[in-house]
């Protein structure tokens, strides 16, 4: 579809870099020979809204038979987001969801009490060379929604609004923005896009979220004349008017925020709670590995191992 015209690029530009509220670069580390870039959390900030993690896996390439191998492992208290710009995963969880996911969709998994999940290159995939490049978020859930049932979601491409024009192509990948809405189902309000800008483009944030950010992927971008490079988060004060550029060689980025949470959260490993006694009893319950009859379950078809919990 075309772009609202009710964003068109003469919106008030910020003319203070001030706006920023916190910059953040995240360190990246090499497992393996693919590389993870997070940003959230981070010790300057730990949400930006409701998106707790934020980690850009690659670009990376593998040779044949080369791929990821992330058995299976827990989660609580989250919905976990996956969305690619290269290559592929198969994901299996135990609701009993076996998904592969390609570039422009998104996978959508909610946790809350409890899921368990694997993430593989597939047999199909790893016949031949590959790469895998995207990006993986958690989503904190609302104190009232941390023990709602597993769920998982996924939309293809041509499920999300797509917005186009004035050298921008931009996906909602989640929530509500610039009079969009994207399917699938989130229990806080917030956004979450994916923008591809032409050299000069310019994008203006929602100005209707509380907590707003983006996280530049490819290429620069220019706030207020000061010029901001791939691997940088910028999260933005509430309520001032923004408009960002790219640079001369354009840019790709990820728009995310939404509405704070009631407090902080508690994270350890995959556990995320608004309260310790929540992550103790998970990690109990892992630790116990009573895969029939206890909390958590091995996802149907990939059940012959899991990770267990860290000491």
């Amino acid at each position: 579809m075309s772009w609202n015209p009710a964003i068109e690029p003469h919106c008030p530009q910020t003319a203070d870099v001030d706006a920023i509220e916190t910059l953040i670069i995240p360190r990246a580390r090499d497992l393996g020979g693919f590389e993870v870039r997070r940003a959230l959390p981070s010790a300057k900030r730990q949400m930006v809204g409701p998106f707790i993690f934020f980690d850009q896996m690659g670009p990376a390439e593998f040779l044949t038979d080369g791929g990821i191998d992330v058995r299976p492992h827990p989660h609580i208290g989250i919905s976990t987001v996956t969305y690619l710009y290269q290559g592929e995963f198969e994901h299996r969880d135990s609701t009993g969801a076996h998904q592969l996911i390609y570039p422009g969709e998104v996978n959508l998994m909610t946790a809350g009490q409890g899921v368990t999940h694997s993430e593989r290159t597939s047999e199909k995939t790893r016949a031949g060379r590959n790469a895998l490049f995207g990006v993986q978020t958690w989503i904190a859930l609302p104190d009232e929604h941390e023990e709602t049932e597993a769920a998982f979601e996924h939309h293809g491409q041509d499920a999300l609004p797509f917005l186009q024009g004035e050298g921008k192509e931009v996906r909602l990948i989640l929530g509500t923005a610039w009079g969009e809405k994207a399917p699938a189902n989130t229990y806080s309000e917030m956004f979450y896009a994916d923008a591809v800008l032409a050299a000069g483009a310019k994008i203006p944030l929602p100005d209707d979220h509380e907590d707003r950010g983006i996280y530049v992927v490819q290429g620069t971008i220019e706030v207020a004349g000061q010029s901001f490079a791939a691997g940088q988060m910028m999260v933005f004060r509430p309520g001032d008017a923004i408009t960002v550029a790219a640079g001369e060689a354009g840019a790709r980025l990820m728009l995310l925020g939404g509405a704070t949470l009631n407090g902080p959260r508690h994270i350890w490993w995959n556990f995320v709670a608004s309260s310790k006694e929540r992550i103790d009893a998970a990690k109990e319950s892992w630790a116990a590995g009573d895969w029939e009859n206890g909390r958590f379950h091995l996802p149907p078809g990939d059940d012959q191992e899991f990770i267990p919990l860290p000491k």
